[in-house]
């Protein structure tokens, strides 16, 4: 098991404001050093010759593409607006 003291679990809980219990404590010790000891296998892979990558799926953007078109006028955009002046929306100053 990798070496993890109760101690330290105790930190990371008080880092986190978790109050537990000395049998939480113990508990979380070995679940945690199981899990590092688990993720500490993958030191011994040969990763020389694999790319990184962000995501395990090769994923293309799937956004439409950007192109300029007809949209509304600033007059209909306007039109239900309850204060407007010189185009554009009035609303009540919230500075002081």
């Amino acid at each position: 098991m990798a070496d993890i003291s109760k101690d330290q679990v105790k930190h990371v809980a008080h880092l986190a404001r978790l109050d537990i219990t000395e049998q939480e404590a113990e508990m979380f010790t070995d679940q945690l050093s199981s899990i590092i000891t688990y993720a500490e296998q993958l030191n011994e892979l040969d990763t020389t010759d694999v790319e990184p990558t962000t995501h395990v799926l090769d994923i293309k953007n799937v956004l439409r593409k950007d192109e300029p078109k007809k949209w509304i006028t600033q007059e209909e955009a306007m039109k239900n607006a309850p204060d407007q002046k010189d185009g554009q929306y009035r609303v009540p100053s919230i500075l002081e």
